[in-house]
């Protein structure tokens, strides 16, 4: 069952609740749409989720690197991110958390030969899964995407999450004011704990918007009718300043 956000981008929590019932076996979330730039209350989702029997995954790929994340705190099970995008690596490079204890009666149904029990054995008549978490793994890994991952989350460790945190939501409340100084529609939800480093920009033609911004060297990408304008740790004031100048130039594809 999909679960369908409101007009304003926020998923209730009574959605959720309405949703999820004995039958079901696995919840997913986003920690932070894609769509909308919308936090979502993952930790309240996943006690919904246990208290009807079912698991819990956090897709987290936008949240990653941006925003604190204790998979404790949160009691997720699975938790799911990659390093193209906060992490400030390449495409290419995934991982998981999973619950410890659940891996050993999670049989994954696609995988690839490094989740093998043996992967020399190559016999493709036998399916034997590692014991451990390695039975989660996929095909040969992209090796130079992995110096990449290690350099870019080097990076975000060594300045800190926390740190980067607060440093991008001062930032965004400066893009958002600007925004509405422009009389803008902001289509991520406001709430004190509702967004991160997404910001999104209803516009009345998201891809000539994007265009126009990318002609002044400014990268934004388009979701729905919205564009997309995501903020980390390398952004400055400055920058915000320029996108709000450049979004006035083109007040006119501002919905």
């Amino acid at each position: 069952m999909h679960v369908r956000p409101d007009a304003d981008g926020r998923i209730p929590l009574e959605r959720f609740a309405e949703a999820i019932d004995e039958r079901t076996a696995l919840v997913c979330c986003t920690a932070i749409s894609y769509r909308t730039g919308y936090r979502q209350d993952v930790a309240s989702i996943a006690g919904l989720a246990h208290e009807r029997g079912a698991l819990c995954l956090a897709d987290s790929y936008q949240a990653a690197g941006a925003v604190p994340l204790d998979v404790r705190a949160l009691d997720v099970d699975f938790l799911t991110a990659g390093t193209v995008k906060y992490l400030l690596a390449s495409a290419g490079l995934g991982f998981m958390y999973v619950r410890r204890g659940l891996h050993e009666r999670l049989l994954p149904t696609q995988t690839g030969w490094f989740a093998d029990e043996d992967i020399f054995r190559m016999d493709i008549s036998d399916y034997s899964p590692a014991s451990d978490a390695r039975r989660f793994d996929a095909g040969t890994p992209p090796v130079p995407n992995i110096y990449a991952g290690i350099a870019g989350m080097g990076l975000v460790e060594e300045v800190g999450v926390p740190e980067i945190a607060a440093h991008v939501r001062r930032l965004a409340d400066r893009l958002v004011a600007g925004l509405d100084d422009l009389g803008a529609t902001v289509a991520t939800p406001r709430g004190e704990t509702e967004y991160g480093p997404l910001v999104c920009v209803a516009s009345t033609d998201p891809h000539a918007l994007v265009d126009a911004l990318a002609a002044a060297r400014i990268v934004i990408s388009s979701r729905d009718a919205n564009v997309r304008i995501s903020l980390h740790l390398y952004n400055v004031e400055e920058d915000v300043n320029r996108i709000i100048e450049a979004l006035a130039v083109e007040r006119a594809l501002l919905a």
